[in-house]
């Protein structure tokens, strides 16, 4: 009978160190840093480069949040810094909402684009990724590298985790064995890294939010872009990738 019993306590404890281990639904906050004096490498050192720089500070940091469950995930921003001196057009929007469908694949973007507000929906992108043997620990979470890229060119570093079930992650990106808790795209100096992980069970109105804008797909969004910018130059290919997160 000791036996019996002492199985059975055996048995519960790795029951819940197992449950313990694998996330399904929570809260998680992201630190979107940026460099934006990286922006000017290619422009010398000349008077004009030197007073921008000496107007905003090179890096500046918004925390971003994302709740979920197993099959659905929002994402927004949590809380602007409002000490921050941004570089045009660099601004997080406050009412830019992303949510991800994820038994669907499907996306709903409420994002502001210059003056006008668009409601992508659309297919999650199929990205793919390339997983790597690099790991490294964050917000206590042991997670692999994979590598991909957007706009033909842009590459993309993401740091996901097994021990979170959801397929998510910042922005619009997923796709992974898991939920990515770092973030990296080097082209734009832009990282985005979690700091908090809360266990938690979202509820409807978190996962619901209301959104709005003109309607329209990834696609013609971007064509519309592409007409609006074409003579923008780098500047121009800046946020046309910006605006494909």
């Amino acid at each position: 009978m000791k036996c019996i019993i002492t199985t059975i306590l055996l048995l519960t404890v790795l029951l819940t160190e197992a449950q313990s281990r694998f996330i399904g639904s929570g809260r998680i906050e992201y630190e979107r840093k940026t460099n934006q004096h990286r922006s000017f490498e290619n422009e010398g050192e000349n008077e004009w480069v030197k007073e921008i720089k000496k107007s905003i500070p090179k890096f500046v940091s918004d925390v971003f949040e994302l709740q979920f469950t197993a099959d659905r995930s929002v994402y927004k921003l949590a809380k602007e810094n409002t000490d921050n001196k941004y570089l045009w057009n660099s601004k997080p929007s406050e009412t830019d909402v992303l949510i991800q469908d994820l038994n669907n694949k499907k996306v709903s973007i409420q994002r502001d684009v210059f003056e006008q507000t668009y409601l992508i929906q659309d297919s999650a992108r199929n990205l793919e990724w390339r997983i790597t043997e690099e790991t490294r620990d964050i917000a206590g979470f042991e997670c692999r590298k994979a590598v991909t890229k957007i706009c033909d060119s842009v590459y993309i570093v993401a740091f996901y985790t097994d021990q979170i079930l959801v397929s998510s992650g910042p922005e619009s990106f997923g796709g992974l064995p898991g939920m990515i808790l770092g973030l990296a795209v080097p082209r734009l100096s832009v990282t985005w890294f979690a700091t908090k992980v809360e266990l938690s069970t979202p509820s409807s109105i978190q996962l619901n939010p209301v959104q709005k804008g003109k309607k329209t797909t990834w696609a013609k969004l971007g064509s519309d872009m592409q007409k609006a910018i074409k003579d923008w130059g780098k500047e121009g290919a800046a946020l046309m990738w910006r605006f494909s997160l």
